[in-house]
């Protein structure tokens, strides 16, 4: 690195603590004690001094102190800096810079306009405020250091949790998957004992559906459009095998709701419809239906088959939940149960403008 590059970078460095320095003087858990210390002293300036440029004086004293003090301190002493031997030299740097500047402010100035002595400009209340200059310019400084150090901190804790939330949900992706897979290949595997054209057609369209969920997993959202296709088209493989099993009946508005969702949110709820419908025997109308309730977005699935309560060894509704906490965390419901007619109806509502 260059010598001039190494300036430049310096300076912006300087620029960036002097402007953070003087937003975090300015919030109003500085401002308001800053202020209740500043005013009376200006008061007191003025009661006891008789020169007009007295109270510009202890504005300009405390001024300098409020830009230079904690600025100077940070620059000096960051919170990622180790005390190494060069430490002791940039107290001591601190220390005169802080000293020089109050008894600048506080003798040379008032002499080179000449003025007479204030009440802020005494000795003793000069040795005062080199004290003040020294102590609350580290106390501003390092309270400053810290609350931007929680600020980060609590960022990183929030990304963390955000980048802990998306690895779930791969995971759980990544587990619906083979879990989809493994229940159609054992279909396609029945079909081929009984019929291989059959189980030609369903291979077709399970490597279509599967390039269409090879999308989703690289995906933490996509359109609700990409659901009701890979819903409707795992309805359309069992329905190769027997078509007068089951019709299918989509309600959906139109255009659909541009809204997204989970990849494959609704593939486990399809998958249920069909194992615990028409595949054990249950014949019926199986029935998508979309709806839109103010800011909702409804997703019904109803099928033939009452609904029993969570299998033994079943996770496709706990992953459903989990899914829908992961991605809305309470802004989205679902709910399952058996209804009127021998039949089992899922809702799932989700907020239109998507993820949280």
């Amino acid at each position: 690195m260059s010598v001039q590059t190494a300036q430049k970078a310096g300076d912006v460095a300087l620029e960036s603590i002097l402007a953070s320095t003087v937003r975090a003087l300015l919030a109003p858990r500085r401002a308001i004690p800053i202020a209740l210390v500043v005013v009376p002293l200006t008061i007191i300036q003025d009661a006891y001094s008789r020169d007009p440029i007295a109270v510009p004086l202890a504005l300009l004293m405390c001024g300098s102190f409020l830009l230079v003090g904690p600025a100077l301190w940070r620059a000096l002493f960051p919170m990622d800096r180790r005390v190494d031997v060069t430490s002791f030299f940039r107290v001591i740097l601190y220390a005169f810079v802080g000293a020089t500047l109050v008894l600048g402010i506080g003798r040379a100035l008032p002499d080179l306009v000449g003025t007479g002595q204030t009440f802020l400009t005494s000795k003793p209340s000069l040795a005062v405020c080199v004290a003040l200059f020294w102590v609350g310019g580290w106390g501003l400084a390092r309270d400053i250091e810290l609350e931007e150090h929680l600020t980060r901190e609590r960022a990183r804790v929030e990304a963390l949790e955000r980048e802990a939330d998306h690895a779930q949900l791969l995971a759980l992706r990544s587990h619906l998957d083979p879990h989809f897979l493994f229940n159609t290949l054992n279909a396609i595997a029945e079909w081929c004992r009984a019929d291989g054209v059959v189980a030609e057609k369903a291979i077709v369209q399970l490597s279509s559906m599967l390039r269409t969920m090879m999308t989703g997993i690289q995906s933490t959202t996509w359109p609700l459009a990409k659901e009701v296709e890979l819903a409707t088209a795992l309805f359309a493989m069992h329905a190769i095998r027997d078509p007068s099993a089951f019709t299918v009946r989509l309600e959906l508005p139109d255009p659909l709701p541009e809204v997204d969702v989970p990849p494959m949110l609704l593939l486990p709820l399809a998958e249920n419809a069909m194992k615990h419908g028409p595949l054990a025997r249950h014949k019926g109308e199986v029935v998508l239906r979309i709806t839109l309730v103010r800011d909702l977005v409804r997703i019904e699935l109803s099928n033939p088959g009452a609904f029993r309560g969570p299998r033994d060894g079943g996770n496709g509704l706990a992953i459903v939940r989990k899914r829908l906490a992961l991605t809305y965390g309470d802004g989205a419901s679902f709910t399952i149960a058996a209804e009127e007619g021998d039949r089992t109806h899922a809702v799932v509502v989700v907020p239109k403008q998507g993820a949280v």
